[in-house]
């Protein structure tokens, strides 16, 4: 594969289940999240609870989100004091692009947050309408992750008119 249109039911495939397999990295840009649900063999649990496991892998976590999540979110993020330290977040509230890095050999962009109706298992009758690209495409991804990285570092910041909306500014 070098560049595929992905959309609904097959974003969970082609996006949550890649990130499980991360080696190195995993950067996530979304501009909602929430507490987004995963298959886990014959249960279902908290994608948190991937990131974890990443975590205690030494796999690198970063997390860039437009707006702080709900209490739902932040119960389930409560119950992985790993990620607390291990995790890297950080708040735009500019930020409306929806990314996934991987490895830097693997990513997405598209339409989906992150959350059930996103990308999450939510039924195909109940969740939204997404579409998106996954890519090995080396100068696509890294044209994706040249963005991500532009608002990690802040390269916005000291210009930013939307300073009054920013809670935790990067710079």
């Amino acid at each position: 594969m070098s560049i595929q249109f992905i959309t609904n039911e097959e974003l969970y495939k082609f996006v949550i289940e890649p990130i499980a397999q991360a080696k190195e990295y995993v950067w996530i840009g979304t501009a909602d999240i929430k507490d987004l649900h995963v298959k886990s063999q014959s249960s279902v649990k908290s994608f948190l609870s991937i990131l974890n496991t990443l975590a205690k892998k030494k796999v690198l976590i970063r997390l860039l989100h437009a707006k702080e999540p709900g209490p739902n979110f932040q119960n389930s993020f409560d119950k992985y004091p790993l990620l607390w330290s291990n995790m890297e977040r950080q708040l735009c509230p500019r930020v409306h692009f929806k990314h996934v890095i991987i490895d830097g050999t693997y990513a997405y962009t598209g339409s989906a947050n992150l959350t059930g109706a996103g990308l999450g298992m939510k039924s195909k009758n109940r969740r939204n309408f997404e579409a998106g690209i996954v890519t090995t495409d080396a100068p696509m991804i890294e044209s994706i992750l040249n963005q991500f990285d532009d608002i990690w570092m802040g390269n916005h910041c000291k210009t930013c008119e939307r300073k009054d909306f920013c809670g935790d500014p990067i710079l």
